[in-house]
């Protein structure tokens, strides 16, 4: 009864409104009158994947730009109209979308879509707010130089998948190709792949849902175009044998690890098992297993954990450290030792049943905030789950069996081969 009750008051097809503008735009809203605000959240199709390798960086460099003015509001009057209503907006590029929101109270929603579409649609691309975004870019690629945790994931991602692949590359670019970007390339860019087709937009908060449909077809409904057909996601091969890299970084104290895999598509029906293993293994109770046994019973590590990235793609698989450096080795041979233990013998029916508890026990949770709800609606759209999802998310959870944990980490996890990043101090 408990679950009935559950899985009716979470978001499903009779309280979310979804609707397809003519332009192609797909809105999706849901009601939430317990506080006075609304967010919003959205993507269109245009991201590194579009990008020339000469060009990396092209997409986040065009999103940084974007929040820097338009035809119709310079910079400084953007951001006055924003903070003189207490809210906030963004846009963010990723691998394949643009990803772009706004928050704030209620009685502003119209202000704040006409805001988002005025900055979507008509960017003024002006030439000090150009350079301007250029030195913040090439000042964080000089950060992240000195960051052992950022080097370690953008050397592992180097290693993991192959060049020709979008996951082998750093989405925010390099100093080389930042550079070489003009502001023809950002606006051609902009002009090519920005469109409402098969765009998305979610609205949660305290407004009618069919009101919020309205507004936002009010505000995009007139935007038209079309863009280039999106380039599908290539697969990565599995590896065949260990990778491993090793750089060094000054004025550092400890040594920062990355290993793993490609791992499956969110799309794929591994995800839902692998999901739960990797909860399992290095997530529920302080980091699962591998926190347990490497940084609880054997003191070797600052923090450890896995994480499994999912997406449109075989995003990664991937178990992250920060140790002592002079327990690097004794670290990554305890990780393999543990991923061979869940290859090897399997799960109990009590811990498979805790990480499953606590994975059906914390939806409710992210769902809390009506930024957290736009998040789930988000994702639900992007991988065609159905709008059913939330309300079956439990019944998915609590159907992987211990055989099935087994078997995903059997195929997806080779202690054999993988690859390995490592970020050292100097010396």
């Amino acid at each position: 009864m408990y679950k009935r009750k559950l899985a009716l008051s979470l978001p499903g097809p009779d309280d979310i409104v979804r609707q397809v503008l003519p332009n192609g735009m797909t809105v999706l809203a849901r009601e939430n009158f317990s506080s006075p605000t609304v967010v919003v959240s959205g993507y269109l199709h245009a991201g590194a994947i579009n990008v020339p390798r000469e060009k990396i960086g092209l997409a986040g460099f065009t999103g940084d730009v974007l929040e820097r003015g338009t035809h119709t509001r310079s910079f400084a009057q953007l951001y006055e109209e924003i903070e003189s209503i207490a809210a906030s907006f963004s846009i963010n590029a990723g691998v394949q979308t643009t990803g772009f929101g706004a928050k704030g109270l209620v009685e502003h929603l119209p202000l704040l879509l006409d805001i988002l579409n005025d900055v979507l649609r008509n960017p003024a691309f002006e030439k000090d707010q150009v350079e301007k975004a250029r030195a913040e870019i090439l000042t964080d690629i000089q950060e992240r130089e000195t960051d052992p945790q950022r080097m370690a994931s953008l050397t592992f991602r180097a290693l993991a998948y192959p060049e020709h692949h979008p996951y082998h590359w750093s989405q925010t670019g390099y100093r080389e190709t930042i550079e070489r970007i003009t502001r023809d390339d950002l606006a051609r860019f902009h002009a090519t792949h920005f469109a409402p087709q098969d765009a998305v937009i979610v609205v949660v908060g305290a407004i009618k849902a069919k009101d919020a449909v309205k507004a936002v077809a009010a505000a995009f409904g007139d935007w038209q175009g079309s863009r280039p057909a999106q380039t599908d996601m290539p697969p990565a091969p599995a590896l065949t044998e260990r990778r491993e890299q090793r750089l060094t970084i000054e004025d550092k104290a400890q040594s920062d690890l990355v290993l793993g895999w490609p791992g499956p598509a969110r799309v794929d029906p591994d995800f839902v098992p692998c999901f739960v293993a990797n909860t399992l293994f290095g997530v529920f109770g302080m980091y699962g297993r591998l926190g347990k046994i490497v940084r609880e019973t054997n003191g070797l590590a600052y923090y450890v954990y896995s994480n499994i990235e999912g997406g449109k793609g075989p995003g990664p698989w991937r178990i992250i450290a920060g140790v002592n450096p002079a327990n690097v080795d004794k670290t990554v041979a305890l990780i393999l030792q543990e991923l061979q233990r869940l290859r090897e013998t399997r799960v109990s029916k009590e811990e498979l049943l805790d990480t499953q508890s606590y994975l059906t026990g914390s939806l409710p949770l992210q769902l809390e905030t009506n930024a957290g709800v736009a998040h789930a609606l988000l994702n639900i759209e992007r991988h065609n789950l159905g709008l059913d999802y939330l309300q079956r998310y439990t019944d998915m959870i609590m159907a992987v069996t211990a055989p099935q944990v087994q078997d995903v980490a059997q195929r997806w996890l080779d202690p054999e081969h993988y690859a390995l990043a490592i970020v050292d101090p100097a010396g």
